[in-house]
Formats: C-alpha cells, sequence, structure tokens
C-alpha cells in the first residue's frame, strides 16, 4: 500500500495522510480530491519529511479519491509555499491557496456561457433596464458578473435575456492566447539602456538567480531596457511574470506592451473576470502563457517554464498585502527567482532603502540610468513656505502656484495637482454642536465626496447619504468641510480657471480599466488642462505636454509616526515630479509645505536623492530598524472590547524576556476599531542575529484564546495603524 501526505484546504486541518489506491499514480504537488468526514476536500501532495504531520496506523487511511488534470505543483513552488509560510508565520494552506487561482480550471477546459448585448433596443424599457444598457456596451461575462458591472440584480438581467436583450455566447476556455513576437518593434535605445538592456539579455540568456536593482530616474526608459530582457526570454520559449503595484497601471503598460511585442500580455488581477481567470491559469500552468501582467497575487501562480520576473515600481507599498498572509511580493518575488533559478529585475526610479543596502552589500546586482531618455531634462523643483506664501482665505493653493498654473494655461500646456486625499474633506462637524460624522465601524471619521452626495469611511466601505440637518442638533445648513480633498482642490481650480478643462484623478473616479483608458487619451489628445489627483497619478504615466506638477500639501504623508514616513514622503513626491517635463519643454514642480526645513523637503528642493537615503539610513541604524534591525506587529481584534484587551495583556505577559528582543505594548492601535472590531498592537523590535519567527511561535503557541479573539502576525510592518 502506497501512503501519501496532503497539504489540505481546510480552515482546522493542515495536513492528513491518505492512502494511495492500487492503479492510482500520483507524485509530489499534485492536486488530489480526498474525502473528510462526509464531506471531499482538495490536497496537495507533499513529501512527508517538509511536512509535519501525525501519524495514524495504515489501517485507518482512508484512500484518494480522484487525481486532478492538471500538472504538478513544482518543486521549486512548494519550496515558495514553504519559505513564505515560514518566514510569515503564516498558515501553509493559506499561501498554497494563492497559487490555485481559479477553482474551475482545476477540472479541465470545455466551454462556458457567457452574455452580451444582442443589439435589441425595445422601445420602453424600465429605469433598471435601461442603466444596464448603457453600462454593458462591449461587455461579455457571466450574468453575475455582468450584474455587478451595470450594478443591477441579476433578476433584471435574466429578464433582458428572456426579451432578447441579451443574447448567450459559446466560450472556449482553452483557446489558446496570440503569440508576442520578440524582434515585433525594435525600439532605439541610448548608449546607458543599451548597456543595461544587455547586462540584463546576458542574465536571461545564461539563466540562474540574478537579482537586479534598476534605479533610473523618472523618464529614463527603464521600461525598455526590461522588455529586450522579456524579448530574450520570449526567444528561450521561458515564461516572464511582471507585477506592477496597481491595477490603474496596467492600461499604460499594456500599450506599451503591444506596441513592442505585438499583442498584449496576459492579465492576472481581481478584476478579471472569472472564464479569463480560468483560460489563464490553464494556461500558465501548462507553460502556454508567455507572459503574465498582474499585481502581487500573480507571484504564486504554477508557471510551468518561469525565466523571469519582473518588480516594476518595487518600492510600492501596495506589494505589502495587510491581511490574509502579509507577505511584501517584492520580497517574495526575489526568494520566487531563487528557488525557480531564474533573474529578477525590481526596478523603480527610487529603491527601497532596504533594496539599496543589498545593492551596497553586493547582494543586488545594481544598474543605473541616470539621465531622461532623449535629452529631456529633469523638473526644476521650487519650494513654497505656505507660512510666508499663505493661500487666500477658504483656498488652499498659493498664490506662486495659482501664477503658475495661469501662466501654463496661457501657453497650452498641461498641470498636475497632486494630494494624496480622497474625495472632498477629510472632516465634516456640525457649526453649530460641534458633531463630527465619525464611521461606526472604524475609529475613523467620515470622508466627504461631494461628487457622489456621501459620506464614506475609507476603511471599511460605511456610506451614508450627506445629511441635510445635523443628526445632534437638527439644525440645517450647519454642516462645514474641514480640510481639503482632491475633490476640494479641483472646485477651487474651477473658480479660479472656469474655462479650464479638468480632470479629478482618484481610485473613486478611475475605477475600472475603460474609465483609465479614457482618461489616458483625453490627456494624451490634450483635452485635458489640469489633472487633479492623487498618488494613482505619480507613476507610470507619460504626458509629454505636462509641465508644472503642484504638491498641495507635502506635509501630509509625514504625520502619524510611521516608521517609513519620510521615505514614502520622498518617493511619493519624487515619482509625482517625474511627471513633468518628460518630453521637450522642461518642467517645474512646486511644492508647498509649512516644514520646507525637514530633511526630506530639502533633499527633494536640492535634488540630493544620495544625502537623503544616507541620513535615513543612519536614523534607522541608530534605531535598529530596518534594513539594519527587524520588526514585528502582533494585531489582537474581537467585536468585544473587553476581550481584546485581555487577549493582548495574556500576550503581553508572557513576552520573551530575550537580550536581541524587544516587546512594546500592548497598546489600542491607532485605528482602534476597525471593520467592527477592536484592535490591540504589539509591537516587536529585534536584532537581525534573533530567529524573530521561531520566537514569536514559540511565545503564541502557548496560549488559548477565546473564540472571537483574532491574533495576526505582521512580518516587516509597512502600516502601524
Amino acid at each position: 500500500m502506497s501512503r501519501v501526505r496532503l497539504l489540505v484546504f481546510n480552515p482546522v486541518l493542515q495536513v492528513l495522510d491518505y492512502r494511495l489506491p492500487s492503479g492510482m499514480a500520483t507524485d509530489f504537488g499534485q492536486l488530489v480530491i480526498a474525502p473528510l468526514g462526509p464531506r471531499q476536500v482538495l490536497g496537495i501532495v507533499w513529501e512527508p519529511e517538509r511536512l509535519a504531520g501525525t501519524e495514524v496506523p495504515d489501517s485507518k487511511l482512508r484512500p484518494i479519491l480522484e487525481v486532478l488534470p492538471v500538472p504538478a505543483f513544482s518543486k521549486a513552488l512548494r519550496s515558495l509555499i514553504e519559505w513564505t509560510a515560514d518566514y510569515y508565520v503564516a498558515p501553509m494552506n493559506a499561501v498554497a491557496r494563492m497559487a490555485l487561482g481559479s477553482m474551475a480550471a482545476l477540472r479541465g477546459g470545455g466551454t462556458t456561457t457567457e452574455y452580451r448585448l444582442s443589439g435589441l433596443e425595445p422601445k420602453r424599457l424600465t429605469p433598471q433596464r435601461a442603466a444596464a444598457l448603457d453600462a454593458l456596451h462591449g461587455e461579455q461575462a457571466s450574468i453575475r458578473e455582468l450584474a455587478e458591472l451595470a450594478s443591477v440584480s441579476e433578476g433584471v438581467l435574466r429578464g433582458m435575456l428572456g426579451s432578447g436583450i441579451l443574447e448567450p455566447v459559446t466560450v472556449d476556455l482553452d483557446r489558446p492566447y496570440l503569440r508576442a513576437r520578440a524582434d515585433y518593434a525594435q525600439p532605439e535605445l541610448s548608449d546607458l539602456q543599451q548597456a543595461a538592456a544587455d547586462q540584463l539579455v546576458s542574465a536571461v540568456r545564461q539563466g540562474g538567480f540574478t537579482p537586479f536593482l534598476l534605479d533610473g530616474v523618472t523618464g529614463s526608459g527603464k521600461t525598455e531596457c526590461y522588455f529586450e530582457a522579456i524579448a530574450e526570454a520570449i526567444r528561450q520559449q521561458r515564461q516572464v511574470l511582471v507585477l506592477l503595484p496597481e491595477i490603474a497601471l496596467t492600461e499604460n503598460f499594456l500599450r506599451r506592451f503591444e506596441a513592442r511585442f505585438g499583442v498584449p500580455p496576459l492579465l492576472w488581477h481581481s478584476s478579471v473576470k472569472q472564464s479569463e481567470r480560468r483560460r489563464a491559469w490553464r494556461a500558465i500552468v501548462s507553460g502556454e502563457a508567455q507572459v503574465v501582467v498582474g499585481a502581487r497575487s500573480a507571484l504564486f501562480m504554477p508557471f510551468g517554464a518561469l525565466g523571469l520576473i519582473v518588480v516594476d515600481e518595487a518600492h510600492e507599498v501596495s506589494f505589502k498585502q495587510d491581511d490574509g498572509v502579509r507577505y511584501n511580493a517584492r520580497d517574495v518575488a526575489v526568494i520566487r527567482a531563487r528557488f525557480e533559478a531564474v533573474p529578477v529585475i525590481l526596478a523603480s526610479a527610487t529603491p527601497a532603502l532596504e533594496s539599496l543596502q543589498l545593492a551596497e552589500a553586493g547582494v543586488y546586482t545594481k544598474i543605473d540610468l541616470p539621465a531622461r531618455y532623449g535629452g529631456a531634462e529633469l523638473p526644476a523643483v521650487r519650494v513654497i513656505d505656505l507660512r510666508k506664501d499663505v493661500p487666500e482665505r477658504g483656498r488652499w493653493l498659493a498664490p506662486p502656484l495659482v501664477a503658475e498654473l495661469t501662466g501654463r494655461l496661457a501657453k497650452g500646456e498641461q498641470s498636475l495637482l497632486f494630494l494624496n486625499r480622497r474625495g472632498y474633506a477629510p472632516l465634516t462637524l456640525c457649526r453649530h454642536c460641534g458633531y463630527r460624522f465619525q464611521c461606526p465601524n472604524c475609529s475613523a471619521w467620515l470622508v466627504e465626496h461631494r461628487l457622489s452626495k456621501r459620506l464614506a469611511c475609507h476603511h471599511c466601505g460605511h456610506e451614508m447619504p450627506t445629511p441635510e440637518v445635523c443628526p445632534e442638533c437638527h439644525e440645517g445648513d450647519c454642516l462645514v468641510a474641514c480640510g481639503p480633498g482632491v475633490e476640494r482642490i479641483a472646485d477651487e481650480v474651477r473658480e479660479l480657471f472656469p474655462n479650464a478643462r479638468l480632470a479629478v484623478v482618484t481610485s473613486d473616479t478611475l475605477n475600472s480599466p475603460e474609465k483609465i483608458a479614457q482618461f489616458v487619451a483625453a490627456a494624451e489628445q490634450r483635452e485635458i488642462d489640469v489633472i487633479v489627483g492623487t498618488q494613482l497619478v505619480t507613476k507610470g504615466y507619460h504626458f509629454p505636454e505636462l509641465t508644472l506638477v503642484g504638491v498641495i500639501d507635502a506635509d501630509l504623508g509625514l504625520e502619524g509616526g510611521d516608521l517609513r514616513a519620510a521615505e514614502r514622503t520622498y518617493q511619493q513626491i519624487a515619482q509625482v515630479s517625474g511627471r513633468a517635463g518628460r518630453g521637450e519643454k522642461p518642467g517645474e514642480v512646486l511644492i508647498q509645505t509649512r516644514h520646507p526645513e525637514a530633511a526630506v523637503i530639502a533633499a527633494l528642493a536640492a535634488g540630493d536623492r544620495d544625502a537623503f537615503y544616507a541620513a535615513e539610513a543612519e536614523g534607522r541604524k541608530d534605531a535598529g530598524a530596518p534594513p539594519f534591525g527587524r520588526w514585528a506587529a502582533i494585531i489582537v481584534s474581537s467585536e468585544d472590547e473587553a476581550e481584546a484587551r485581555e487577549a493582548a495583556k495574556a500576550i503581553g505577559a508572557m513576552a520573551p524576556n530575550l537580550p536581541d528582543v524587544v516587546v512594546l505594548g500592548p497598546a489600542p492601535a491607532p485605528l482602534a476599531l476597525l471593520r467592527g472590531r477592536y484592535r490591540y498592537r504589539l509591537l516587536i523590535n529585534a536584532r537581525r542575529s534573533a530567529q524573530l519567527q521561531d520566537v514569536i511561535r514559540a511565545w503564541l503557541g502557548q496560549l488559548q484564546f477565546a473564540q472571537g479573539v483574532r491574533v495576526a502576525v505582521d512580518i516587516d510592518p509597512y502600516s502601524f495603524v
């Protein structure tokens, strides 16, 4: 009898042993179906010596029911799953689940039915059907997905199907993708770009693990350089994974990729419809998919023939996942490249301090692109001291910035105003009684969104219509918006320049690839004069006529005591500054601040990145902070505040007393109530010599918690709220 050990996808049980029936063959990494009580469970066959489990007698082993018709997970991917679970103190099956992608894909190909508009437009329509008709032009998907797109019920769409307004379409789930051509459109590279590209191409051709830090100023042509490495991987018939930090960046990337290689790459992110996810997953695991572009979730896909990994905008905070398995995709990408024995490229104009330190230590090979492509110059930077150049009462744009906007509009050039705060105002209060609108589920203020006439929580999604009267004192016409968001800045621009063509760019206004494409097209065709946006516009866009960038509040990112606040502020402002002057016309950046003496502002004004990073590194070294020390957080939460507090106290009472580990807390989290759960945090600071994960596992393993308590571990945290 053959005995097999499975990593099973069950929230309580992780590891179970089964027997292999006579005539059934399997291998490590194979996906199988096995019985668990009266139910069936999905599992992965794993090496027993690498997966600890409880030994049971052979006589009690139940048989595997089925081996699924998909290739086995490779040894490299299984090693990655093990490493990620160990490093981030996460359940192994939770990590492995990220590699499944589409459960429907495990049963093979075949066909499915999708639906689209038939072209029939009845003369009389209900309001819901009319809304659906407007929303679904050019769309094809399942009834459920179409209902989400149109914001109507599935019943409305089924009625439209019965009336002939929608028609069914049979879709082949395994239809092949168009093939990218490595030599479709050869670019003209500068000497610096060519030298960088040659180095990357050579690494792909030779194979083996080589981590690169591609450090180039904004507009230096980093993408064109790593495109040459992608082209070489295509020639070698190897697969490529490109990670982008934001779905919003994919539209621009897709156009550039298609122009270079003749066809778009395969997409993988949360907005991809289910039938496409199934098709994509099967193409990835079979090795058919040539280039996969996606968000961090694409990192764990079971590639059949991976040859190169690229992490674009590698400094971005959004590569860190803050729920579930709390991993950093940038760091895990390097580990995956090591296990797969392939090159990995981290590309950024403002690399993370951790990446720069690894390059300095010789762990990463650093490639510099210090100049913009085609002779374009980096923009001039000017600091506006808001204590001296005070905006007019009730306004947020200082006179020097207004003057520069006026000049750019007169010359027909584009401007960008940056404020990393969505909505109209971050706080709404009653001028009569002082009542403040707070989220009922979180310890956060509700943000006014005047465009949609709602108050919203940006943490849990709670929304309510903006009321006419104060709910506390019932006075009318007494609600006051405090502070600016991008909508308020846009209103100010409209008042100052009523003829200017304006675009507000946030995740609220550009919430689909189609809307992003429309914005990019309008900006490129000079149909927009002033862009007002959040961090969504800080990277990836190339508008040759954009010559002015105004940073409305450079101090905003320095608030809150975040360990990486200065670094993030530098990266964000440097990135948004890089949107200016990318064409033939010179650019200028105006930074509004009340603290021009702050090191980060001074470094931005002087264009002295190296001095800023050197000072930041010295401060981190003194504090024992990353990359010179280690941080970890333990987050305790419960719907019962007393229960959360007692659990946190119990953890604190059992804190290890070790010379290389310091435990701070427990204390209420800065965001003490989140999505209806009360939260406490402990922060651990450890020397690099400490076996931090082992310490945490042993520490928490001796404790029992009430059923409603959740305890999460965050290794290398980026969020401290």
